[in-house]
């Protein structure tokens, strides 16, 4: 080792290892590890080690720490080494306080850690029952941390598991679905939040139904559905429900991407015993997007095996994917045939009526975390009618609008709404045009085109014109002036005051308010297309 790289970071290192000398690692070896073990710095090691284990358990404790070596120390910081770059971003995000506040109660002097990677992560063994006679570790220059902050949230995947798994569901800590298997679950997503319509009722109840039973039921439920309709919010409110009502049930949920992920991984540390455990001895096991396995043959074969294990020992399976099972190309006819077996649950496309539930609940949950906030009825109903491709998608435009009202200081109302969301209700639209918009107001008010665009200011003929400019308006992206013209070159003044008009006619009228709304339906069902 060069002298200069050993006096850039000054380090106590624990063995004599001729591979971190050769490695040009940023760890002195050799004569080093004599003082360190003579200052008890191993038995200091093992005491935090068993004061981790103590307060882990057995199964995370074996996941997370036992692969890790005790390095050195140097400059108040503790030097540990772990297998992989994932090993180390998960103790540095998870645990690096604290294994901080156990080694400074050991040594008020140490009171940082440092977490290095082995370069050959398959090889190096666990840490000793005496530390100073392991052997030093490799290690790559790119994975120290160098000070910086380690990323506070990482992608998760599974360890290495190398220590003996549970055997049943019984033995599986509580904390087992966050040790690097499961996906976190969002709080936001239960069934108190989630909107119910006729797209999704059978879905709801479908899916109350398993989490409040406290037997297996629909085993399996499949719920399926086009992107942003709603199975992730399900399958997020299932596992909180079975949560809260029976803790001691152990439920898994993650996304077939990443099942298929530690599948591979197990296969490359040759870990397969461990990954079955760790799947097979669930009590409920919820696997997102099983669309995602599709041409995966050796995944498909581990999900099937999985899915029979668990369907024998009456463990409830909930699936979801964007279409329904004997619809999901790729997929053994086996598999499609399993998941057929106990209910499948479609979600439609959202209706008006629902999309503006949703947003309504929504805007009262932003109100109740950020303080109140005034949306005008006609933002939300314009929303609703304009935002159509998904629920992701129709919350998101609210967002957007309220946010831009907060930065900028302004109130909410549709011009602006229409102008921030330009770019969305431009993807969002159906190509409706004014010019068809007039043919079908005509048509339902029995007036002629002619009329209607000319200059007219007979009632019978005013308030058709001035519906066909309000729904010009809700309807197109077109600007005023553009719909002022449209209409016999009016100007945009014109267009303002037929929009204030309908809105005060819908607020005091019913039959005004039909009128408008069923007009509103056939021109976004295509009706009125010529």
């Amino acid at each position: 080792m060069e002298q200069g790289r050993a006096e850039a970071r000054p380090a106590r290192a624990l063995g004599a290892g001729r591979e971190a000398a050769e490695s040009g690692s940023a760890v002195e070896t050799g004569s080093g590890a004599a003082s360190l073990v003579e200052s008890g710095l191993g038995e200091q090691w093992r005491r935090v080690r068993a004061r981790l284990h103590a307060e882990l358990g057995e199964a995370t404790f074996n996941s997370w720490f036992k692969q890790i070596e005790l390095v050195g120390v140097g400059d108040g910081r503790v030097m540990l080494a772990v297998p992989t770059r994932f090993i180390r971003n998960w103790l540095l995000s998870h645990y690096a306080e604290r294994l901080s506040t156990l080694w400074s109660e050991e040594d008020p002097a140490l009171s940082r850690i440092e977490v290095l990677v082995h370069t050959r992560a398959a090889e190096v063994a666990p840490v000793a029952a005496e530390p100073q006679a392991a052997p030093a570790p490799t290690l790559t220059p790119a994975a120290q941390i160098d000070g910086h902050a380690a990323p506070r949230h990482v992608a998760q995947a599974a360890p290495r598991f190398t220590a003996p798994q549970p055997t049943s569901a019984s033995q599986i800590p509580n904390g087992f679905e966050d040790a690097g298997v499961g996906a976190p679950l969002d709080p936001r997503l239960t069934f108190d939040a989630f909107v119910v319509g006729k797209s999704n009722e059978l879905a709801h109840a479908a899916a109350r139904r398993v989490a409040e039973a406290t037997d297996v039921t629909f085993n399996p439920l499949f719920l399926y559905g086009g992107v942003g309709l709603g199975k992730t919010h399900l399958m997020h409110a299932i596992a909180w429900e079975i949560r809260r009502r029976q803790p001691e049930r152990k439920v898994l949920y993650l996304s077939a991407e990443k099942f298929m992920y530690q599948f591979v991984r197990a296969l490359r540390f040759k870990d397969t015993m461990a990954f079955k455990q760790q799947f097979r001895t669930v009590d409920v096991l919820m696997i997102d997007d099983v669309q995602f396995i599709s041409g995966k043959d050796s995944t498909q074969e581990e999900f099937f095996h999985t899915f029979n294990a668990l369907i024998d020992h009456n463990r409830q399976v909930i699936i979801s994917a964007d279409r329904s099972p004997s619809d999901l190309e790729g997929i053994e006819e086996r598999i499609r045939s399993r998941l057929g077996w106990g209910l499948a649950a479609d979600i439609h496309p959202t209706d008006y009526e629902l999309r503006l539930g949703i947003l309504q609940a929504k805007a009262e949950e932003m109100a109740s975390r950020n303080g109140p906030v005034t949306i005008p009825d006609g933002v939300l109903e314009f929303l609703a009618h304009r935002i159509v491709s998904n629920v992701r998608e129709l919350e998101g435009a609210l967002k957007r609008v309220v946010a831009y009202a907060s930065l900028v200081g302004r109130p909410i109302t549709l011009d602006m709404s229409q102008d921030v969301l330009r770019d969305l209700l431009r993807c969002n639209d159906r190509k409706i045009t004014i010019e068809e918009i007039q043919r079908r107001v005509a048509e339902y008010y029995n007036v002629r085109l002619a009329d209607m665009l000319s200059a007219r200011r007979a009632r019978a003929v005013a308030r058709p014109r001035q519906v066909a400019m309000y729904l010009s308006k809700q309807l197109t992206t077109r600007s005023l002036p553009e719909i002022g013209r449209k209409f016999g070159g009016r100007d945009h003044t014109t267009v303002i005051h037929a929009v204030r008009k309908i809105d005060e006619l819908r607020a005091a009228d019913s039959g005004m308010d039909e009128d408008v709304d069923l007009l509103r339906r056939m021109l976004e069902g295509g009706n009125g297309a010529s």
